[in-house]
C-alpha cells in the first residue's frame, strides 16, 4: 500500500496540460526502503503499547466497580431483596364523592377532604387497623381503571398500570403526592385532576397509594398497595352545568331536568321572576297552567313530567311560613302547600271542607303566595310534647320576646302536626299532638 501511494503521488505538475500523456516514474530504491522501515516501526510501537493500555483500563474498571459495590453496601434502600410476605395493606378510609371533575378538589363520600389512608392487618376476615413503630413514606399515583383483574396483585403489576400524563400536558394529578404515614394514618392533602379520563381505553381512573420507604431498615416488609374504585373524570366545564340530585330549594331553576342554563326555558322562567327551584314549585302548586303557558309549547307533556318529577324530589327542610289575617291563620310549607288552616279559631281539616270553604282557603293561599315576602318564617328546632288541654283563643305565651296565639300550627319533619298550644320548655318550643287520622295529615 505504501509503495502504491508513493507511485501515485509522484506525478508531474504539468499533467493538467491537454496533450499530456501521464507517465509513471519508477521510485528510487532508497525511498522504498525508507517507507518499509517506517511501517515496521509503527507496527512494533503499537504492539508494545497495547498491553500497557489494556492493563491501565483493567485497573481503572476494577477500581470503579469496588467503589460502586461499597456504596451499594452502605445504602440499605438500594439493596435488592425479596420482600417478605405479610398481611399488611393500605386502604382508603372512605369511598370517593362522584362525579369527579378536572380542577376540582377530590372529596370523600361525606363531602369531606382531604382523603385518608389507613394501615390495616388483613389476617382474618376483617380488616383491623394497625400501626408500625416507624414512619412510612407513601406515593400517590393514578392507575388505569381496568386494573386489577383480581383481588391480589404484585408490586410489579401495580407499577405497570400507573398512568402518566399525556405528552405536552401538565401532571395528571396535582397536590401533595408524597406523604408520610404515622401511627397507621395519613392524610392525602388536596388532590386535583388536570385532565379527563376519556383518552385511555377504559375511560376510567383509580387513585392508588404505594409504599416507597419504611424507616428503621424494614423495607423488606411487603405492604399491599391501596386503590379506590374506578371512576370517570369529566372536564370542569361539565360541572358548571350539572344537575343536582336532589335539587335544593335555593338552586337555580336550570338545575332541573330539561331546563338548560341560559336556554329558552330558563330565559322564559327568569323573565317571569321564576329564578329558583322554590319559585318553580310554588307557582306549579298555585297555578300549574300559568307555568305551562310560560314554558310554551316547546316543553312537551313528557318533558314537563320529567322536570316536575325532578323538582318534587327537592328536600323541603324544616321551615314553615305563617300567613295571618283578621280571622284566619294559614301554615304553609316552603312551596306554598297548606299544612293546616285555622278559621275563626277552628282547625279546618281537608275532609271537613265544603266547596265554599275550600275555595275560600284557596283564595287565602293565593293571597299568601302573592305576598310571600311578608309571611312570617318559622325555622325548625321543634320538639313534640305530650297532649295538653286546649286553651281559649287569644291567650299568648311569650318565647324569645315574640308573642304567638295559642291556636297555632307548625309542621314537623316527615309530615304535619296539629297543635292547639305552644308552651315554653327551656330553649325550645314544644308542640302537643292531637290525635289525627292518616287522612287528616294530607295537604289540602
Amino acid at each position: 500500500m505504501a509503495t502504491k501511494r508513493f507511485f501515485d503521488d509522484f506525478v508531474d505538475p504539468d499533467s493538467n496540460q491537454p496533450n499530456y500523456k501521464r507517465l509513471r516514474k519508477t521510485p528510487s530504491f532508497a525511498s522504498v526502503i525508507k517507507e518499509v522501515v517506517m511501517v515496521n516501526f509503527l507496527d512494533n510501537f503499537c504492539s508494545a503499547l497495547e498491553p500497557m493500555l489494556r492493563k491501565v483500563v483493567h485497573e481503572e474498571v476494577e477500581s470503579g466497580l469496588r467503589r460502586c459495590s461499597r456504596s451499594i453496601g452502605r445504602s440499605p434502600s438500594l439493596r435488592i431483596k425479596t420482600l417478605e410476605p405479610s398481611n399488611l395493606r393500605l386502604i382508603f378510609n372512605k369511598k370517593l364523592s362522584l362525579p369527579i371533575f378536572t380542577n376540582s378538589k377530590i372529596m370523600d363520600s361525606d363531602g369531606q377532604y382531604p382523603l385518608q389512608l389507613l394501615l390495616v392487618d388483613a389476617t382474618g376476615d376483617c380488616l383491623v387497623p394497625t400501626t408500625l413503630d416507624t414512619p412510612i413514606k407513601i406515593e400517590i399515583v393514578v392507575l388505569d381503571g381496568d386494573f386489577p383483574s383480581g383481588e391480589n396483585w404484585t408490586h410489579e403489576e401495580f407499577n405497570k398500570n400507573i398512568v402518566k400524563e399525556r405528552a405536552g400536558k401538565r401532571p395528571l394529578v396535582t397536590g401533595e403526592l408524597n406523604i408520610t404515614m404515622r401511627d397507621g394514618v395519613a392524610s392525602l392533602g388536596d388532590l386535583e385532576f388536570t385532565d379527563n379520563s376519556s383518552w385511555i381505553r377504559s375511560r376510567r381512573f383509580r387513585i392508588g397509594a404505594k409504599v416507597v420507604h419504611i424507616g428503621n431498615g424494614q423495607n423488606s416488609i411487603r405492604i399491599m398497595e391501596a386503590m379506590t374504585d374506578s371512576f370517570m373524570v369529566k372536564d370542569h366545564r361539565g360541572e358548571l352545568y350539572k344537575k343536582h340530585y336532589p335539587p335544593a330549594l335555593g338552586d337555580d331553576v336550570w338545575r332541573l331536568e330539561k331546563i338548560g342554563k341560559d336556554g329558552t326555558f330558563h330565559k322564559k322562567l327568569t323573565s317571569h321572576g321564576i329564578k329558583t327551584v322554590q319559585d318553580f314549585l310554588k307557582l306549579a302548586n298555585i297555578d300549574p297552567h300559568k307555568i305551562r303557558r310560560i314554558l310554551g309549547n316547546g316543553m312537551s307533556e313528557k318533558m314537563w313530567e320529567v322536570t316536575y318529577r325532578h323538582a318534587k324530589t327537592c328536600e323541603m327542610g324544616t321551615k314553615s311560613y305563617i300567613a295571618r289575617g283578621p280571622n284566619y291563620i294559614l301554615i304553609l310549607n316552603p312551596i306554598c302547600q297548606v299544612i293546616r288552616a285555622i278559621i275563626n279559631g277552628q282547625i279546618c281539616h281537608s275532609r271537613e271542607l265544603r266547596g265554599i270553604q275550600r275555595s275560600y282557603i284557596e283564595n287565602l293561599v293565593r293571597n299568601a303566595f302573592t305576598n310571600w315576602s311578608s309571611l312570617e318564617e318559622v325555622d325548625g328546632g321543634l320538639q313534640v310534647n305530650e297532649p295538653t288541654a286546649l286553651l281559649t283563643e287569644g291567650e299568648r305565651v311569650v318565647h324569645h320576646q315574640n308573642a304567638y296565639p295559642r291556636s297555632a300550627l307548625l309542621t314537623a319533619a316527615g309530615g304535619s302536626i296539629e297543635c292547639s298550644d305552644w308552651i315554653v320548655n327551656q330553649a325550645h318550643i314544644c308542640l302537643p299532638i292531637e290525635s289525627s287520622s292518616e287522612e287528616e295529615l294530607h295537604y289540602l
